[in-house]
């Protein structure tokens, strides 16, 4: 059974939960908490589903490579991957090993150790600012290429995500997925209608 998380209360949730496809797990994922073993922890508002081999806009979509790799493995774990030259983007690897599929995670609502995500975005004007991008809160979360390939249903790894009993929202419409040049006709996107840490409405 998979452990209570140490730094933020609720339940870790399992393998199975990731077990399925992106375009199912990714609108569940709204609402759980992406936590960190330092205190940091942020509700998850905002994600896209990236779908291998189907996807013309996945990374793996042309198979697997030396930099998506993680991609192709275990569900549950954390693909993180560097773009632009400058930014880090995480996902949770979904679906079953071998199929290249995942949920990017692209925004937070900062809930705990918010002081040490202002030290780590110091050009963040207003809290909102802390997580509501992809590349924001790799940063607010001190997440970088050494969190690629960790497993996210192990506390030891440094990061989960729990289920605090605050329920996914009902009924959350698909839209375009944000940044990609192929597959934008897929509505794949998913957020948390009203709340503004969302980077896009």
């Amino acid at each position: 059974m998979p452990r209570s998380s140490t730094r933020w209360p609720g339940r870790i949730l399992p393998r199975e939960f990731f077990q399925r496809d992106p375009r199912i797990v990714g609108p569940l994922l709204l609402n759980k908490v992406l936590a960190c073993a330092d205190g940091r922890a942020g509700r998850i508002v905002e994600v896209e589903a990236y779908c291998g081999a189907i996807d013309p806009a996945a990374h793996t979509y042309r198979g697997k490579t030396a930099r998506n790799a993680v991609m192709f493995g275990p569900p549950g774990h954390m693909y993180v991957y560097f773009t632009y030259g400058m930014h880090w983007c995480c996902n949770t690897v979904c679906g079953e090993d071998g199929e290249g599929s995942g949920v990017l995670i692209r925004a937070l609502e900062p809930i705990a150790g918010i002081e040490h995500m202002r030290e780590a975005r110091p050009k963040a004007k207003k809290d909102r600012e802390l997580c509501s991008g992809p590349a924001r809160l790799t940063q607010a979360l001190g997440i970088t290429g050494a969190q690629n390939g960790i497993d996210l249903v192990r506390a030891r790894d440094g990061y989960t995500v729990v289920d605090d009993g605050t329920p996914a929202p009902e009924n959350v419409p698909g839209s375009a997925r944000i940044g990609i040049r192929e597959g934008t006709d897929l509505l794949w996107r998913w957020y948390v209608a009203g709340n503004t840490h969302v980077s896009r409405a």
